[in-house]
């Protein structure tokens, strides 16, 4: 009995790589974002989705709309586990701007450890996107559920997957708009595909 996850990181707002978004709110799709998520739609279209679950970011939700109306389950759920990193100060701060930060820069070289101002380290990321996954395996069984989220959350669950540091997270890209499987079952979970684009 095994449950497929696509791990769908939002498409791009307007500034994607200019500044941190985090959980700011009103950052939403930009033109390009709005036809990566149509792409991605049209992408997933043939396959069976059991459910959507999403964070509750208006990006997220803007690229889960156009998944749910092309697999047509039967909602998509907010899921808190889903959510950005809480990056508190930071947020909203050009990456120019948190250059000069020391804290940014020992969060970005010890992530292993290193906790961001609004409290969050990335294994606390890890523990609740993993948690979530475990349940929802129990739920849908032998079947397939898109979690729509963050870079840094997705990439939180891969180190999981692949028994990676939490440090090794940069080895690796999460790209907008991209899709990483992953198949779990009793026996543990494998990485499919890792940032596949639409």
């Amino acid at each position: 009995m095994t449950t497929t996850f696509l791990l769908i990181r939002h498409a791009a707002h307007d500034n994607v790589g200019d500044y941190l978004a985090g959980r700011m709110a009103g950052v939403c799709l930009g033109e390009t974002g709005r036809a990566q998520a149509l792409r991605l739609a049209s992408h997933m279209a043939p396959r069976p989705l059991a459910a959507i679950c999403c964070s509750p970011r208006e990006r997220t939700m803007e690229t889960a709309k156009p998944i749910a109306i092309a697999c047509n389950p039967e909602k998509i759920t907010i899921c808190q586990e889903l959510d950005e990193i809480d990056f508190g100060a930071w947020s909203g701060k050009t990456f120019e701007e948190l250059k000069q930060d020391a804290g940014w820069r020992v969060w970005n070289s010890q992530r292993q450890q290193a906790r961001t101002p609004g409290g969050e380290t990335m294994l606390d990321v890890q523990q609740r996107v993993i948690s979530l996954m475990q349940q929802l395996r129990k739920r849908y069984q032998n079947q397939s559920v898109a979690l729509v989220s963050h870079a840094d959350v997705i990439k939180a669950a891969v180190c999981k997957v692949l028994g990676l540091p939490l440090g090794d997270c940069f080895r690796f890209d999460i790209d907008p708009a991209s899709i990483t499987t992953v198949v779990s079952g009793d026996w543990g979970s494998k990485l499919i595909r890792l940032n596949e684009a639409a």
